[in-house]
């Protein structure tokens, strides 16, 4: 007799108690000196369950975000010390990034120039850039990324879309945030590249859905407005904004002819941007009412510019897509660059394609973190799951969604706005590498000069600019300039 037959069975079932996913936490204590001074700190990696709030009497448990904490031992009075809340991008990026890269108390061992791949085994060391002697830090993995799963019973594609995203990681700050007792701490975000989407997001979902005023964000590789980035027909906005990126690649792998070649890298992308937002933005706008004497001029300037020749620009329609650019620059020499970091160049089977086989930064940056965020997690933090710590998740991103913005751009430059709107204290800083050309900076100039905001709140944004890609953290010079101008940004904003 089956049990659907059987009343007694039935009962049994439902007698049976459920068990409940448990929050996890191990603590250790730790050291490090930075800027001259020993700093005590304690550890705490571990994972916080997320419920569903509709079941009001019994509320249903969903996932369980993975984070790692450090929080410095000496302030007495906890409340009155910044705390930042960290996170990457992709979508299906784990925090690993910045958590190794720059912000965090250890990081990975990175060639000087870094463009060469470190020969394994790998171990982290001390990071004498660590900002935690300036704020406590927390990383935080979203569902589907790192140890984050969704917990049993359940189905991760609920957390993969931009709205569950950003409620997911909003919920999990306010649980961190009110068991740790952190609501009058100053609060802080940064995030890279999706990230920045996500910080964005979280700006005014934090503000509305719980009333958590931040005291700053930080943004690292911005991508904002996806109209920017999103090379299809009918949408010129992306060719006139990679345009400079594409300038200090040529400049950095001596592509230009004189004068170009010989001026300092800031004044010839000051030329270059000019060209770009007048002449440039005119021609495309233009299309076929051009006159030859305009096609031409804009032809050789682009030409003078990229390092590109007049023949393949005019073949091109004067419009230069990201992963052609990426093959066609250093065609003549066999080799492609990057798009993290148009500075690093890679080798493909195929000479004549028109994308790369794979991104040259991914090989020189992905065993090193992955490697030694997996021995440091066990040995150190001595958080011990026999799961897999998915730096990169690739069921994540094929999967996402954005299904809020069905038929339009992804841009939470509009949300951003509005918090700072509402909450004027709201300080933003912005870090941009000029061989970035995943998010390329005067890409992220023009999202924040077209934010709508007044005078006095634009004054509230801090751009910065380094010699380096998407991560310029793993360039050393630019690595200890970022720290600096992360120690001013907090003290501005506290």
């Amino acid at each position: 007799m089956s049990d659907e037959n059987n009343p007694s069975a039935k009962e049994s079932n439902e007698d049976k108690p459920v068990t409940r996913p448990e929050d996890k936490k191990v603590v250790t204590k730790h050291s490090i000196k930075l800027n001259g001074k020993k700093i005590n700190y304690t550890a705490e990696a571990g994972t916080i369950i997320i419920y569903d709030e509709e079941d009001k009497k019994s509320p249903q448990p969903k996932g369980e975000i993975f984070y790692i904490a450090y929080t410095v031992d000496e302030p007495k009075e906890k409340k009155n010390r910044p705390v930042t809340f960290s996170f990457n991008g992709g979508p299906g990026s784990s925090s690993v990034w910045m958590h190794l890269g720059l912000l965090g108390p250890r990081r990975v061992p990175m060639n000087d120039e870094n463009n060469e791949m470190i020969r394994p085994p790998y171990h982290v060391e001390d990071n004498e850039f660590s900002i935690l002697d300036q704020t406590d830090l927390v990383f935080i993995d979203p569902v589907g990324t790192g140890f984050s799963r969704p917990v049993e019973g359940e189905e991760g594609g609920q957390f993969w879309n931009f709205t569950k995203d950003i409620e997911s990681v909003g919920e999990f700050i306010r649980m961190y945030t009110t068991r740790n007792q952190r609501w009058s701490s100053p609060k802080f975000l940064i995030g890279e590249s999706y990230g920045t989407t996500r910080a964005a997001g979280l700006s005014g979902y934090l503000q509305n859905r719980h009333g958590m005023f931040l005291n700053g964000i930080m943004l690292v590789s911005v991508i904002l407005n996806f109209q920017t980035a999103r090379f299809e027909a009918g949408n010129d906005l992306p060719y006139p904004l990679f345009l400079p990126t594409y300038a200090a690649t040529a400049w950095y792998h001596k592509k230009l002819q004189s004068p170009y070649q010989s001026m300092p890298l800031d004044e010839f992308l000051t030329e270059v941007a000019d060209f770009a937002e007048s002449d440039y933005t005119v021609a495309l706008m233009r299309g076929a009412k051009m006159s030859e004497d305009e096609r031409s001029f804009v032809i050789q300037r682009l030409a003078a510019y990229t390092g590109l020749s007049p023949t393949y620009l005019n073949q091109t329609k004067m419009r230069i897509n990201i992963h052609r650019f990426c093959r066609e620059l250093l065609r003549d020499e066999e080799k492609s660059v990057g798009r993290l970091d148009s500075r690093l160049t890679s080798y493909n089977r195929d000479e004549a394609g028109e994308t790369n086989e794979f991104d040259p930064a991914f090989p020189i940056i992905t065993g090193v973190y992955s490697g030694s965020l997996n021995q440091y997690l066990r040995e150190e933090l001595e958080f011990e799951s026999d799961l897999p710590y998915e730096i990169l998740s690739f069921k994540v991103f094929p999967s996402w969604k954005y299904t809020k913005f069905m038929n339009s751009y992804v841009n939470t430059a509009e949300t951003l706005r509005s918090a700072m709107t509402q909450n004027p204290h709201l300080r933003i800083f912005v870090a941009n590498g000029y061989y970035d050309l995943a998010t390329p900076f005067f890409a992220t100039e023009y999202t924040m000069n077209h934010l709508g905001l007044k005078d006095h709140l634009m004054k509230n944004i801090t751009m910065s600019y380094y010699e380096a890609g998407h991560m310029m953290y793993i360039h050393p010079p630019s690595l200890a300039k970022l720290r600096g101008d992360l120690i001013a940004f907090l003290a501005e904003s506290v």
